[in-house]
């Protein structure tokens, strides 16, 4: 609760800065929906069961709804976005400061996280370095520019300007209506785990969380390249970065 408290302290000064934040279930139970495309596209989904698919969104709740009545939990996937950020976060040369290994660090800090994917990270891994990469473009009018964006916004550690796209993978949760076998580490005799209250699936909290630890990630991040004492001098030190980015 209290890092969901600083993050949304975070997320205000990134939206003063021009960074937005979305997220979106993409799956529960084995019931699969496709990643929201953008933040705005996010915004629009329904709060309690975030899916891009409402077919997909109908199973959903009614899996939770048969695990509940089995006594049985369930686990997920969320998606997270964050649109606009700038080119240059984190670092290529530092490893304790690449950006991917801080967005990780973040979200393996949710509990019941099992995995994290940056863009199509697991995809990309069977394919041949000609399908995996995102070529480089470039427009008078648009400049350098990707058609694609399977790094999801980061490339050797730092942000590439495109929109990072990370997914965060969920276990089911531990604490089952229905006793688990286990052993009493008295006796060292077989036993069953105690049986505690439980939620049946965490997962759309879970993007909730993922929004706020994305953005205190990215507000650390941002603050660490531009600097600055105050609202003003940071957006000012951004301002004149992105020119030089631009000019480029």
């Amino acid at each position: 609760a209290a890092r969901v408290a600083a993050g949304s302290v975070s997320r205000r000064l990134l939206e003063e800065a021009g960074i937005h934040i979305g997220s979106c279930v993409t799956g529960v139970g084995g019931i699969q929906s496709p990643p929201a495309e953008t933040v705005s596209a996010c915004r629009g989904l329904d709060p309690e069961m975030p899916m891009t698919d409402p077919g997909a969104a109908r199973q959903v709740r009614e899996a939770i709804r048969a695990a509940a009545a089995d006594g049985d939990t369930l686990g997920g996937s969320v998606c997270i976005l964050a649109e606009g950020v700038p080119p240059g976060l984190g670092s290529h040369v530092h490893w304790d400061r690449r950006l991917d290994a801080k967005l990780g660090a973040h979200l393996f800090s949710i509990p019941s996280v099992k995995a994290v994917e940056l863009g199509a990270g697991v995809r990309v891994s069977e394919r041949r370095g000609a399908e995996a990469h995102d070529a480089v473009y470039y427009d008078v009018q648009r400049g350098f520019y990707r058609k694609t964006n399977r790094a999801g916004g980061v490339e050797g550690g730092i942000s590439n300007g495109e929109t990072i796209a990370v997914t965060a993978y969920l276990k089911p949760l531990s604490t089952l209506m229905k006793p688990l076998d286990s052993v009493d580490i008295r006796t060292k005799r077989a036993a069953k785990a105690q049986k505690e209250r439980s939620d049946v699936c965490a997962v759309p909290a879970a993007a909730v969380i993922g929004e706020a630890v994305l953005a205190l990630c990215l507000a650390e991040a941002l603050l660490e390249k531009v600097g600055g004492d105050s609202l003003g001098e940071l957006l000012r030190n951004l301002e004149q970065y992105k020119l030089q980015v631009e000019r480029f």
